[in-house]
């Protein structure tokens, strides 16, 4: 159920000038128009269709999420697996990740804006930075966990480098928990994208995001409370397709 969910929605992002029945960004006459046949989920201050804009939203997070995670994924499981070619560099890596995760996402965001301006490109950045501990903790536990292991013993008996052996034998072995990571990490960026547009931080407007419909849907909520809903949707519907495939691939993996 979980990756249908998924799939459906990233479809949904990924078709949204196909599927979308007007440009996000055309005004019209009808300012707050509740639902109806021409407008799905109505319509905002400015007369602009919110199905067509919370679907652009929602390709602006899918897009986001899909490039910035696997950027932070990967760097950090090449960090990562360098704490294990040498002690001291282990310590020095390790020290490096204590500071990144005393960072909540929101500071980080903060400073990542700070230093390069508000925007998607802040964003990516901001969700990369925040998944490069996580996913290089894993990977660090499991070159310690593995490395006395006979088969690593035995690849270094025959002379096997330590480069090839974190590769080629320790970094298989160490895939599942960096599978369920990347999928609870893809739910936790939606959020982080929303936190960020939601107070200013992420895509600007007018290009939509599902945060910045949120954050703009809280002053008319008496008048229109579809406003918030479509976005909202989105947004929970999205995180929890995410925490359902995480959920299982944990019980898959289990299993095994």
């Amino acid at each position: 159920m979980g990756l249908a969910l998924v799939v459906v929605l990233v479809l949904a992002g990924v078709l949204a000038p196909l599927l979308a029945p007007a440009s996000p960004a055309r005004q019209g006459p009808l300012a707050l128009a509740h639902p109806s046949a021409a407008h799905p989920l109505g319509t905002d201050e400015y007369g602009r269709d919110l199905f067509s804009r919370v679907l652009y939203g929602l390709r602006q997070d899918v897009f986001a999420t899909l490039i910035a995670v696997p950027v932070g994924a990967l760097a950090g499981i090449l960090i990562g697996l360098a704490s294990g070619l040498a002690r001291w560099l282990d310590t020095v890596i390790q020290r490096l990740f204590d500071v990144m995760l005393s960072f909540t996402a929101l500071i980080a965001g903060v400073t990542v804006a700070m230093i390069i301006g508000s925007g998607a490109t802040a964003v990516m950045v901001t969700i990369a930075l925040v998944n490069v501990p996580l996913f290089g903790r894993l990977i660090r536990s499991s070159v310690v966990g593995e490395r006395q292991r006979d088969y690593v013993v035995a690849a270094t008996a025959i002379g096997s480098g330590r480069v090839r052996i974190l590769v080629r034998h320790i970094l298989p072995n160490g895939l599942d928990p960096l599978i369920v990571q990347f999928a609870l990490s893809m739910s936790t960026a939606v959020f982080i994208e929303g936190g960020m547009s939601y107070v200013g931080l992420g895509i600007r407007p007018p290009a939509p995001s599902l945060g910045s419909l949120l954050q703009g849907s809280m002053n008319f909520l008496a008048q229109n409370p579809w406003y918030a809903i479509g976005p909202m949707a989105a947004v929970t519907l999205l995180v929890l397709g995410f925490q359902l495939v995480a959920d299982g691939l944990t019980a898959s993996l289990l299993r095994r």
